[in-house]
């Protein structure tokens, strides 16, 4: 029969029991630790610093306020400085009518067969400054004519092309015409144009004469219209002779 020795007991089970003795004694101190009783009070009347945190600076927003307003009225005083107050100055600086009374006879013994038509042309110079930093382009002209009565009479201007025409049907006309103010005309900035615009009403020279009014129109291609008074102190009235009516249908003075 075998006999087996004791059993010899592990190191590491002593260095179990000496760490745990250790840890009493650690945790026992605390129990004779004894603090005085104004402890607390003591610690709660030390002062304490007030926390504060860095903020970044206000900026004065007034002076930059300033500025932009004092930058803004002068841009707004140049730009009322250079910029014109108006398009363009229009002058009528002279007018010449002629007065057409064009009798129609045929060869009827009718009494009262005969035809009469009335006309008037006005030969109108006008004159154009451009006031723009721009140029002005010229596109059409008319005028419009207010009878005593009231009544508005609106006509466009001869055309270029049938000035000829006009010319040789009256050549007394042509005796008091000058050179034509064209559309399509270009006025560079700041200079002006001048010529003649020739207007034809259906009316007599009584009904001119006792006109309420009389306004050109220029139409312009960017700008809009403009208008111009033709006052009756720029007209001039010509000696035209009657010539009296014949036997044919052709017109006559």
């Amino acid at each position: 029969m075998l006999i087996q020795p004791p059993p010899i007991p592990w190191p590491h089970n002593n260095v179990g029991q000496r760490l745990r003795a250790q840890r009493r004694n650690f945790y026992s101190g605390f129990n004779s630790f004894n603090l005085p009783e104004n402890a607390f009070t003591l610690l709660s009347s030390l002062p304490v610093a007030e926390l504060k945190f860095a903020q970044p600076d206000r900026r004065n927003l007034l002076a930059p306020v300033l500025l932009a307003f004092l930058i803004l009225g002068i841009v707004l005083a140049l730009l009322l400085r250079f910029t014109p107050h108006r398009t363009a100055d229009l002058t009528v600086t002279h007018t010449a009518v002629y007065p057409v009374h064009t009798v129609f006879k045929s060869d009827s013994i009718v009494v009262g067969s005969q035809h009469f038509e009335d006309d008037l042309y006005v030969l109108t110079t006008l004159r154009i400054d451009d006031r723009l930093n721009l140029p002005l382009f010229l596109k059409d002209f008319t005028a419009t004519l207010t009878t005593a009565e009231g009544e508005e009479i609106t006509t466009s201007a001869v055309e270029q092309r049938d000035l000829a025409n006009v010319y040789t049907t009256f050549p007394d006309l042509k005796s008091l015409a000058t050179e034509p103010l064209l559309r399509d005309t270009m006025i560079s900035p700041g200079q002006s144009a001048q010529g003649m615009v020739l207007l034809h009403f259906p009316v007599t020279q009584a009904v001119w004469d006792h006109r309420r009014s009389a306004v050109l129109n220029v139409d312009l291609y960017h700008q809009g219209q403009q208008q111009v008074l033709i006052g009756r102190g720029s007209e001039t009235f010509p000696n035209v002779t009657k010539v009296p009516p014949t036997p044919s249908s052709s017109p006559s003075n």
